[in-house]
């Protein structure tokens, strides 16, 4: 199967399964400035999954934010000055604390489970999670569908690659991007996880290769239409192949691994593109 009809089929598999959002708001995690909720949805599967969802009081329409989930157990409620300026929605995975009934993922793992077919593969089901997360916030009345972002890692380039309706996107800690060469590379987790495969079962990569075929983003970079930021570190020639798909569409930052100025400088690349106004988490030295 070639990888747009795989993916045509996770779309028609997912747009046969209801939705049925509920929101529940929650007052201590609210301010005198937005408003927070616990949003439920269903997946594929089908499967319960659950976010954060955070809307500033003031007039609308605003602009929208999607955080993808990190690998990970937990995800946090959005950054307050997040919370500010976007509707922003924080999305748990199928696995993940909040949304981890019946199925609790497990760190080291998640990232090899299934992974002999693309089918089985765990990330079929949570890059579905990403879209639906997608499909609520898009459907939100108080949300300006012409300013709408996405930051996270891979997922974030596949959601976007798959619902191009994004804007902008920070792309970052790229996972599942050549995740076989840079299993080679390294022995650190969670990328070690696919070397433990392989020493047990070692007649499982060509299986383990074609499966992260259909979930690198470079399978998926030619439909992004949005902006892609790819902040990079000394070896920006990793993300060269992306860069290269991506075209005009991307753009590079260097890490100077200075919090403050490595945030700074991204969130206000971010809220250039989606109209709103940069703002740092950090105190200024007088």
């Amino acid at each position: 199967m070639s990888v747009e009809s795989f993916w045509d089929d996770l779309d028609s598999e997912l747009a046969r399964v209801p939705m049925a959002a509920e929101m529940e708001q929650l007052p201590r995690h609210s301010t005198e400035t937005s408003t927070t909720y616990w949003v439920r949805l269903t997946s594929i599967g089908p499967y319960r999954i659950g976010g954060y969802y955070s809307v500033p009081k003031v007039a609308g329409p605003v602009p929208g934010l999607l955080q993808t989930p990190r690998y990970g157990s937990v995800n946090h409620i959005p950054d307050v000055n997040d919370r500010d300026r976007y509707a922003a929605l924080q999305i748990m995975h199928r696995g993940q604390r909040r949304a981890d009934q019946p199925f609790a993922a497990a760190y080291p793992g998640l990232l090899t489970q299934g992974i002999e077919s693309p089918r089985s593969f765990v990330y079929r089901g949570i890059v579905a999670d990403c879209l639906r997360a997608a499909e609520f916030l898009l459907a939100q009345p108080e949300v300006d569908r012409s300013r709408v972002g996405v930051e996270g890692d891979d997922l974030a380039l596949i959601t976007a690659a798959r619902r191009p309706v994004f804007s902008a996107a920070i792309v970052s800690d790229l996972l599942l991007y050549r995740l076989l060469d840079a299993a080679a590379r390294s022995d650190a987790y969670p990328v070690e996880e696919v070397n433990d495969v392989l020493r047990r079962q070692p007649e499982l990569r060509p299986a383990v290769s074609e499966t992260l075929g259909y979930f690198d983003p470079l399978a998926h970079a030619d439909r992004v239409r949005a902006r892609v930021m790819l902040p990079q570190g000394a070896d920006g020639e990793w993300l060269a192949p992306l860069r290269a798909v991506l075209s005009d569409r991307a753009e590079t930052y260097t890490m100077t691994h200075q919090g403050a100025v490595d945030h700074d400088w991204l969130d206000a690349w971010f809220a250039q593109r989606l109209g709103a106004e940069p703002r740092s988490r950090f105190l200024k030295v007088v």
